[in-house]
């Protein structure tokens, strides 16, 4: 099975290989938020309605979730989920780097440099296998279309997909009309998700205040 950051970025790939023009705070906050919910799931970490903690100190053997766990455990005070999210959104680049190789070791996609006007070089990451992001993105839309009540594991992703906005990739627009309430329902379901949601929201209030001229 994928992680989640891995499924985020293969969500937010287009047909050339190419991140989407996401908001790059809603995409950096979602591959924190798959970070620390892989960790939950690892039974590393845990949540409750005040604090984000280590259950358990013993490494998983991942380089990157052992140091992050390293550095909740080394932190002396008791912050809640929105503060580590906060953390760790600050190193997406670094986070959507080491997923993407390892999405290229394991030949879901591979890397090409190409050159525009024959000076502005642009990286894109192709996908080889497709089989892996049809079949998450045909998991989640199966899911949205019923009535099932989602496992942990797709209740994390519906909350981590819909805080970046990527499920204008998998319905039309007439079609998310019609499950916006219940993606929104879903997303609810993981606390996470949800602390995600408002700090992407809170963001964007603050950058669309100050993009208003004073009167």
């Amino acid at each position: 099975m994928l992680s989640f950051a891995e499924e985020i970025l293969l969500l937010s790939l287009d047909d050339q290989g190419t991140i989407r023009q996401l908001s790059a705070v809603s995409l950096d906050y979602a591959l924190a938020g798959a970070v620390l919910t892989d960790l939950a799931l690892l039974n590393r970490i845990d949540t409750d309605l005040e604090s984000l903690f280590v259950v358990d100190s013993t490494p998983t053997g991942d380089t990157f979730f052992d140091s992050v766990l390293g550095e909740i455990h080394s932190d002396v005070n008791r912050w809640p989920a929105m503060h580590w999210l906060d953390h760790f959104s600050r190193q997406g680049a670094r986070i959507q780097e080491l997923v993407l190789n390892r999405l290229i070791e394991k030949q879901i996609l591979k890397k090409e440099n190409r050159k525009i006007l024959w000076v502005f070089e642009v990286r894109r990451y192709p996908i080889i296998d497709n089989s892996e992001p049809r079949a998450v993105k045909t998991r989640l839309r199966e899911l949205i279309l019923s009535d099932d009540i989602p496992d942990p594991h797709d209740a994390v992703l519906i909350s981590l997909a819909n805080g970046c906005g990527l499920f204008t990739e998998i319905f039309t627009n007439s079609e998310l009309d019609s499950v916006r309430a219940r993606i929104e329902n879903l997303a609810r379901l993981d606390l996470v998700g949800r602390e995600i949601v408002r700090a992407i929201t809170t963001i964007e209030k603050a950058v669309f205040m100050t993009s208003i001229p004073p009167v």
